[in-house]
């Protein structure tokens, strides 16, 4: 019989993609394999529009020890036989549906995805999206989703250390809300989630099922609906449980680093779950299985196949343990009062094999299931940035000649430069004592637990740039994360990356899609920090509308010595300022997609512009300079630029500035321009002479700005003021 089209709707397949599976299958699939394949045909599990373009990134090196995409996460060797694990995904139209569960479960999700690999979760970033926050639905969605990071995160015990707030209309109605993790593990002990060896027992570890989350990734995480998913879709938000999610880590890191010749591979649940976990694994382990459903613990009656194979209740790990440490494995996980059921086995063949009640109500072939039909178009430039692009931003009154100071305050008392103290004093960023730097700087610095060693982790978007310029917005993504992670004396080595776009289908979108894309791709090669792992989130629209293009760039840094990490904040009087990597002078180019062009001007438009070579310079210089103890601080120039780099770097540190500099040609492009490939460094004592000439061996342009001062003053060119006054604008958001 023809599938009724409701109920493909149902699972966000298209009538060509079904007669495709038809036609692979050999014949018509029942209700359970369609819900399966639904969901594994997904965009959110089968990247079937994205994967193509996924390729174009550069993904290997000496030092990454896993296949992008092959495992839960990516694995960067950072020697003394230790690795760092991590990844960011999203959780955007659960988050825009019940915010506070939506951001818990995104937490939880991920920081599955690390301990899965064996590694133990060690920080937490999170890069946030919301409408403007005068509006009260941006508010509600704003105050859910830091409730549910901070409330997941702290009864976890692991620290989130830092992350991104940012505001714009164009993420009305969809927020975006990508979590972040970092673990750490021994290289010999990390875990794969496959499933091998005939007769390896399949175990079912942590919650029971339940009815949450059903249809998450196709009908809520694949479509664009926004009427429907506010309400059908609602059930399909997952709820989630800290507290059994920590015993759930504690034993899988038990089971990992102490046990794990008794077992093949772990998995975690999260999108489509059982489903995808099951199918999965058998594809990376080349094996079938046959999966006995009356064996799944579930917390509610009645449930039927279908509810049990598409659940997305969380908290769950799949288990691939070898058949003569079954009770083994049961034990350990008993004794952290965990639920570890067996509910399958490993076979030959290809085909996952779902019983109930004693009859086969599925049979998955898993090669068939893993690759659903990829789409690659040609994408079309969307014909509003030809005029945003040559709007001629010289045309615009140079408003910083007529009052400086307070164009400073405003633009520091904006939603999107404002300090965010007000939402990480809500996450617990000391809990597991080795956060070196914490939130409020460029990027969070935390020990590596037994070493001297530490990381550096930023996450880092301008999708206002993006907007204007997909492809140079994917770029500077990428420099801005690997600028701040410099800033802290660590040297950038690997990327994750969540990939925030609109309906795929639109042709435009795509465009912004393949020049993020591409932008990303040929940045990382300039700075060799190659892609290892991330997610992509599409159909991110409101009424038609796409959020902005938002590629959010997770960096990694390693730094040697824990010790000699770099803050932002200026400390004591009487050091030299510098503005390293460009000129004082900046051209109206640099206004291109600013807070200042918007906030003063009412304008998103320009032609945002990025030289890799010169950035990467500018990276190596900073980092020579810092291994030489020539810099106190070091603050890179981004939002708002340089007058609010220099401001903030002054209010963090509670330290006067008076500023020497004399600015030439066009105030508001000079002291609020938001060109790139800057940071604002302070010195030590006698260190002025070599910076000048490490900047011109590196080619690297340097201009002193003034001097840290005792008391409370602040100048800079035209703009006088205090701290005092600094401060309140600064901290305004609350």
């Amino acid at each position: 019989m023809p599938v009724d089209q409701s109920a493909l709707d149902a699972v966000a397949l298209s009538r060509a993609e079904y007669d495709l599976l038809v036609q692979q299958l050999g014949r018509e699939p029942n209700e359970v394999e369609l819900g399966m394949f639904g969901s594994l045909w997904s965009e959110h599990c089968g990247y079937k529009n994205s994967k193509p373009l996924l390729k174009l990134f550069p993904s290997g090196g000496d030092h990454i020890l896993t296949k992008v995409g092959a495992e839960n996460a990516g694995a960067i060797d950072i020697g003394d036989g230790l690795c760092v694990v991590m990844k960011v995904e999203s959780h955007n139209h659960p988050s825009a549906i019940e915010p506070y569960q939506g951001a818990a479960t995104g937490v939880g999700g991920i920081v599955r995805d690390i301990f899965a690999m064996g590694a133990y979760p060690i920080a937490i970033l999170d890069s946030l999206r919301f409408g403007p926050p005068d509006d009260p639905q941006n508010r509600y969605l704003f105050d859910g989703v830091v409730g549910g990071i901070g409330g997941y995160g702290n009864c976890l015990g692991i620290p989130t250390v830092g992350g991104e707030v940012v505001f714009a209309e164009a993420y009305n109605g969809n927020p975006l809300v990508n979590a972040m993790c970092v673990g750490v593990a021994e290289t010999k002990k990390l875990l794969s989630a496959k499933a091998q060896g005939e007769g390896s027992v399949l175990l079912l570890a942590g919650s029971d099922t339940g009815r949450d989350g059903i249809h998450g990734a196709s009908g809520l995480a694949s479509r664009t609906d926004p009427e429907a998913r506010f309400e059908e879709m609602r059930p399909a938000v997952q709820v989630g449980n800290p507290f059994m999610e920590k015993l759930l880590m504690e034993a899988c890191y038990e089971l990992a680093s102490e046990h794990g010749d008794w077992i093949v591979g772990l998995q975690d649940l999260g999108a489509a779950g059982l489903t995808s976990s099951v199918v999965e694994c058998c594809a990376k382990g080349g094996a079938g299985a046959i999966l006995d459903l009356d064996n799944v613990p579930r917390r509610e009656a009645g449930m039927t196949p279908y509810e049990v194979m598409l659940s997305e209740s969380q908290e769950r790990m799949l288990i691939i343990a070898k058949k003569e440490h079954v009770d083994d494995v049961r034990s350990l996980f008993h004794h952290w009062e965990l639920h570890c059921e067996p509910i399958g086995v490993v076979t030959a063949g290809r085909d996952v094999v779902i019983q109930s009640r004693g009859e086969e109500v599925a049979r998955v072939p898993f090669d068939i299931a893993t690759e659903p039909p990829q789409y690659r178009r040609n994408g079309v430039r969307p014909q509003e940035l030809t005029e945003l692009n040559t709007f001629d931003l010289g045309s615009l009154a140079d408003t910083a000649t007529a009052d400086a100071t307070d164009t400073l305050l405003k633009l520091l008392a904006r939603p999107n430069i404002a300090s965010k103290r007000g939402v990480f004093r809500r996450y617990d960023h000391q809990v597991l004592n080795n956060t070196v730097v914490p939130p409020g700087g460029d990027a969070a610095v935390i020990r590596v637990p037994g070493t001297n060693k530490a990381i550096a982790v930023s996450t880092d978007c301008n999708g206002r740039l993006c907007y204007l310029d997909p492809y140079a917005g994917g770029a500077i993504a990428v420099a801005e994360s690997a600028r701040n992670v410099v800033c802290t004396g660590a040297t950038p080595v690997a990327v994750t990356d969540c990939l925030n776009f609109g309906n795929p289908e639109k042709l435009d979108v795509y465009y912004t899609l393949e020049q993020a894309v591409r932008g990303i791709s040929e940045a990382c090669l300039v700075f060799g920090t190659p892609v290892v792992s991330g997610n992509v989130s599409l159909f991110n629209e409101t009424a038609g509308r796409p959020v902005y293009p938002t590629p959010v760039i997770g960096m990694l840094g390693i730094l040697d010595d824990a010790s000699k990490a770099l803050r932002s904040a200026f400390e004591g009087a009487g050091r030299p300022v510098f503005l390293v990597g460009a000129a004082l002078e900046q051209s109206p180019e640099t206004l291109a997609g600013s807070e200042y062009l918007e906030a003063v001007h009412g304008k998103v438009a320009g032609l945002p512009r990025l030289n890799l070579e010169a950035e990467r310079r500018l990276h190596q210089l900073i980092l020579r300079a810092h291994a030489e103890g020539l810099l106190a601080s070091a603050h890179d120039c981004s939002d708002g630029g340089l007058a609010v780099a220099v401001a903030e770097s002054a209010v963090l540190g509670n330290q006067g500035f008076e500023g020497s500099a004399t600015f030439a040609g066009r105030l508001d492009a000079a002291l609020f321009g938001e060109g790139q490939g800057r940071i604002v460094v302070s010195l030590n004592g006698g260190a002025e002479a070599r910076l000048a000439d490490l900047a011109q061996e590196s080619g690297v342009t340097v201009s002193r700005l003034g001097s840290t001062v005792a008391g409370d003053g602040f100048t800079l060119g035209p703009i006088s003021s205090n701290l005092a006054a600094i401060r309140e604008a600064y901290e305004s958001l609350v």
